[in-house]
């Protein structure tokens, strides 16, 4: 597999419900194409942004199944790995590869955070399970466990399968830490959309994308105008869009980020319990950012 996979938009794409509560695979085919015709390079399923914990594991290899007869040779589907044991998430990987998928993101155990020794024996674990080509993501906000510049680039020098990095603590210094250890071993990614700007001119040459759910062709025009240009070309379309952008980066922002599809006609807001749709002043407020958006839109 080449490098190549990681570098662009991928979709950290949302988990569509029906009004039963069930999985919407049509509308899932549809939603991927879409992604993928506006210029995005592959599509992450269930992720945090999938719900991926409130998946049952038939589910996930559902969805994986419905994505690769979706995008056939067309983008690669690279699954989301998380799971509250290391069994299930090695019997998830070997799943989804059997399935088709042609890449993973591999993320800590749900609920359970420790210290680098047993976080570090999980994660070799799964990547050991398959011969996919592996991004780590490592998101201590979300998932209280921390992976050091030392330790991804410990990981990467014992599994040359380990590809890219998908680095969302927030610290932009990060980037550089890792590139001072592994030169340009590792692809270098942000998973935080109010920052994608600001990554890329750190290093990083890949986007795992929360808004872009909602505005695809957006998104593949800010990441490459900035990794063409940096900030000043494309400026006006980061100020027109960081607002939305920053739904992404709060608690709610699955159900924020759904919304806004649910508002552009390109989605529905329902959420999986505990989730539960947005409601008063709260939803009030959300809508009139999106709803701004929508109405000062700069055009392409």
């Amino acid at each position: 597999m080449s490098r190549s996979m990681w570098q662009g938009v991928i979709p950290a794409i949302t988990t569509p419900f029906a009004e039963d509560g069930q999985v919407d695979h049509a509308f899932l085919a549809r939603h991927a194409l879409w992604q993928v015709e506006a210029g995005c390079i592959g599509i992450v399923p269930f992720g945090s942004l999938g719900e991926g914990s409130t998946l049952s594991f038939e589910e996930k290899i559902a969805i994986v199944r419905t994505l690769v007869e979706a995008l056939g040779d067309r983008a690669p589907v690279i699954p989301g790995i998380a799971a509250l044991s290391t069994d299930e998430a090695v019997r998830l990987a070997r799943a989804c590869e059997a399935e088709g998928a042609r890449g993973l993101m591999v993320l800590p155990p749900y609920a359970y955070s420790t210290d680098w020794r047993e976080m570090g024996a999980h994660v070799r674990a799964v990547i050991a399970a398959t011969s996919l080509p592996v991004l780590l993501y490592n998101n201590p906000i979300a998932y209280k466990t921390d992976f050091s510049a030392e330790q991804i680039v410990a990981l990467a020098d014992e599994f040359p399968q380990v590809e890219a990095v998908k680095e969302s603590s927030g610290d932009l210094r990060r980037f550089a830490s890792i590139q001072a250890l592994s030169g340009d071993r590792l692809v270098l990614m942000t998973g935080i959309d109010d920052a994608i700007v600001e990554g890329i001119a750190m290093g990083a040459t890949g986007w795992i994308a929360g808004q872009v759910n909602a505005y695809p062709a957006e998104s593949v025009a800010l990441f490459e105008r900035a990794r063409a240009g940096g900030y000043a070309a494309v400026k006006e379309l980061y100020d027109w869009f960081l607002p939305v952008l920053r739904l992404d980066t709060v608690p709610k922002f699955v159900q924020l980020i759904k919304l806004t599809q649910q508002a552009v006609g390109w989605g529905s807001e329902r959420v999986r319990a505990p989730r539960l749709t947005l409601e008063g002043a709260e939803r009030d407020e959300a809508l009139r950012i999106i709803e701004h958006a929508i109405k000062t839109h700069p055009g392409l």
